[in-house]
Protein backbone atom coordinates (compact mmCIF):
# COMPACT_ATOMS: atom_id res chain seq x y z
CA UNK A 1 0.00 0.00 0.00
CA UNK A 2 1.32 3.14 -1.04
CA UNK A 3 0.00 6.67 0.33
CA UNK A 4 0.84 10.04 -1.39
CA UNK A 5 0.35 13.68 0.38
CA UNK A 6 0.73 16.18 -2.15
CA UNK A 7 1.87 20.01 -0.49
CA UNK A 8 2.92 23.20 -2.27
CA UNK A 9 0.26 24.41 -3.56
CA UNK A 10 -1.20 28.13 -3.33
CA UNK A 11 -1.99 31.54 -5.06
CA UNK A 12 0.47 33.07 -7.30
CA UNK A 13 0.29 35.94 -9.64
CA UNK A 14 0.93 35.23 -13.87
CA UNK A 15 4.78 34.89 -14.21
CA UNK A 16 5.50 33.56 -10.93
CA UNK A 17 6.64 29.80 -9.73
CA UNK A 18 5.57 27.33 -7.35
CA UNK A 19 6.93 23.67 -6.36
CA UNK A 20 4.87 20.90 -5.39
CA UNK A 21 5.70 18.09 -3.37
CA UNK A 22 4.55 14.67 -3.07
CA UNK A 23 5.66 12.60 -0.54
CA UNK A 24 5.08 8.63 -0.65
CA UNK A 25 5.05 6.78 2.26
CA UNK A 26 4.95 2.37 1.72
CA UNK A 27 8.14 0.65 1.63
CA UNK A 28 7.93 -0.10 -2.30
CA UNK A 29 6.67 3.45 -3.04
CA UNK A 30 10.05 4.07 -4.77
CA UNK A 31 9.06 1.19 -7.21
CA UNK A 32 6.13 2.88 -8.80
CA UNK A 33 6.36 5.66 -11.37
CA UNK A 34 5.09 8.97 -10.59
CA UNK A 35 2.91 11.58 -12.26
CA UNK A 36 0.88 14.69 -11.67
CA UNK A 37 -2.38 15.42 -12.94
CA UNK A 38 -4.98 18.30 -12.70
CA UNK A 39 -8.41 19.25 -12.78
CA UNK A 40 -9.95 22.58 -13.36
CA UNK A 41 -13.25 23.38 -12.63
CA UNK A 42 -15.47 21.86 -14.68
CA UNK A 43 -13.04 20.38 -16.80
CA UNK A 44 -12.19 16.52 -16.91
CA UNK A 45 -8.66 15.76 -14.65
CA UNK A 46 -5.66 15.73 -17.57
CA UNK A 47 -2.28 14.38 -17.78
CA UNK A 48 0.67 16.71 -16.68
CA UNK A 49 4.23 14.97 -16.45
CA UNK A 50 5.63 11.72 -15.50
CA UNK A 51 8.98 10.40 -14.17
CA UNK A 52 9.58 6.54 -14.20
CA UNK A 53 10.61 4.38 -11.07
CA UNK A 54 14.37 3.88 -11.85
CA UNK A 55 15.85 5.68 -15.55
CA UNK A 56 14.32 9.19 -15.02
CA UNK A 57 12.67 9.48 -17.76
CA UNK A 58 10.07 11.80 -18.24
CA UNK A 59 6.49 12.56 -20.41
CA UNK A 60 5.11 15.88 -20.17
CA UNK A 61 1.54 17.31 -21.67
CA UNK A 62 2.34 19.79 -24.71
CA UNK A 63 0.77 22.52 -22.55
CA UNK A 64 3.66 22.57 -19.81
CA UNK A 65 6.93 21.43 -22.07
CA UNK A 66 9.40 24.09 -21.27
CA UNK A 67 7.66 25.80 -18.01
CA UNK A 68 7.23 22.26 -15.82
CA UNK A 69 9.84 19.85 -14.33
CA UNK A 70 9.11 16.86 -12.73
CA UNK A 71 11.57 15.00 -10.55
CA UNK A 72 12.31 12.77 -7.80
CA UNK A 73 14.39 11.92 -4.83
CA UNK A 74 13.60 7.94 -4.31
CA UNK A 75 15.98 8.42 -0.91
CA UNK A 76 13.03 10.59 0.59
CA UNK A 77 10.45 9.02 -1.35
CA UNK A 78 8.90 12.32 -2.92
CA UNK A 79 8.69 13.35 -6.59
CA UNK A 80 8.49 17.11 -7.27
CA UNK A 81 6.77 19.75 -9.36
CA UNK A 82 9.12 22.97 -10.40
CA UNK A 83 6.23 25.33 -12.15
CA UNK A 84 7.94 27.77 -13.45
CA UNK A 85 6.17 31.04 -16.05
CA UNK A 86 2.48 30.44 -14.52
CA UNK A 87 -0.15 31.06 -16.42
CA UNK A 88 -3.80 31.31 -15.47
CA UNK A 89 -5.16 28.30 -17.46
CA UNK A 90 -2.61 26.24 -15.42
CA UNK A 91 -4.96 26.73 -11.91
CA UNK A 92 -6.32 23.51 -11.41
CA UNK A 93 -6.11 21.43 -8.45
CA UNK A 94 -2.77 19.02 -8.72
CA UNK A 95 -2.95 15.63 -7.90
CA UNK A 96 -0.20 13.37 -7.38
CA UNK A 97 -0.59 9.78 -9.12
CA UNK A 98 2.12 6.21 -8.76
CA UNK A 99 1.26 3.30 -11.08
CA UNK A 100 3.71 0.74 -12.73
CA UNK A 101 5.17 2.88 -15.68
CA UNK A 102 5.04 6.59 -16.66
CA UNK A 103 2.54 6.25 -19.31
CA UNK A 104 -0.45 8.06 -18.69
CA UNK A 105 -2.80 5.46 -18.47
CA UNK A 106 -0.43 3.42 -16.30
CA UNK A 107 -0.44 6.14 -13.57
CA UNK A 108 -3.44 4.65 -11.59
CA UNK A 109 -2.38 2.76 -8.59
CA UNK A 110 -2.87 5.09 -6.19
CA UNK A 111 -3.34 9.00 -5.99
CA UNK A 112 -3.42 11.89 -3.62
CA UNK A 113 -5.99 13.73 -2.06
CA UNK A 114 -4.94 16.91 -4.43
CA UNK A 115 -3.56 20.59 -3.76
CA UNK A 116 -4.95 23.69 -5.03
CA UNK A 117 -2.99 25.91 -7.20
CA UNK A 118 -4.30 29.23 -8.51
CA UNK A 119 -2.70 31.46 -10.67
CA UNK A 120 -3.90 35.09 -11.02
CA UNK A 121 -3.54 37.49 -13.66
Amino acid sequence: QVQLMESGGGLVQAGGSLRLSCAASGRTSSRYAMGWFRQAPGREREFVASISSSSGRTRYADSVKGRFTISRDNAENTVYLQMNSLKPEDTAVYFCAAGRDSRESSLNDYWGQGTQVTVSS
